[in-house]
């Protein structure tokens, strides 16, 4: 469990989002925020930076995120990602939900898992806080690795990497986490 946090603001480029709804269901402000929705992509990504600076949020947390978020410095070692694979393996730009599954078993690995690390400016680069291994077992397809993958893996160390930042127990050095 998480503590020591409480959940601000769910915003989602996707005004369908499940997780928009549910927000609401639990009395947590939903904001949908589309690239769409502005005539440029600058335009948006100012209209996004505004509205996480102007909340003052001590942590983003990205889930399902295909949203480069702007001006990443202003938030340094303060937005994390959980990304379906063991980076530096099936990582880094195109490699993105089913995607990432269907190469791993294109590939033949007998594992793959989970991250959570630190947004930086390259794509699945920042520095990694936690991982988790899944096996790959026989006859499994991107979607039932996929799912197996969250249920044994992200749904584990992502909300133990909110509870550890939460709490001061993760700091980083020279590009790299320190557990305290």
């Amino acid at each position: 469990s998480i503590t020591n946090a409480k959940i601000d603001v769910v915003i989602s480029n996707n005004k369908n989002a499940y997780a928009l709804e549910r927000a609401k269901k639990h009395d947590i402000e939903a904001v949908a925020l589309s690239p769409k929705d502005f005539e440029t992509r600058d335009l948006f990504n100012e209209a996004l930076y505004n509205e996480l600076v102007d909340r003052k949020i001590d942590l983003i947390v990205l889930a399902g995120c295909l949203v480069v978020i702007p001006e990443i410095h202003e938030f340094e070692n303060r937005i994390i990602n959980i990304h379906p694979s063991l980076i530096p393996s099936f990582c880094g730009t195109g490699y993105y939900g089913l995607k990432v599954h269907e190469k791993a078993l294109a590939r033949g690995v007998k594992v793959s898992g989970a991250t959570v690390h630190f947004v930086d400016e390259g794509t699945d680069t920042g520095p990694i806080i936690a991982q988790k291994a899944v096996e790959i077992k026989q006859g499994d397809t991107p979607e039932v690795l996929q799912r197996r993958i969250m249920e044994q893996a992200e749904w584990v160390i992502m909300p133990k990497a909110i509870d550890d930042i939460a709490n001061g127990r993760i700091k980083v050095e020279e590009g790299k986490v320190i557990y305290l």
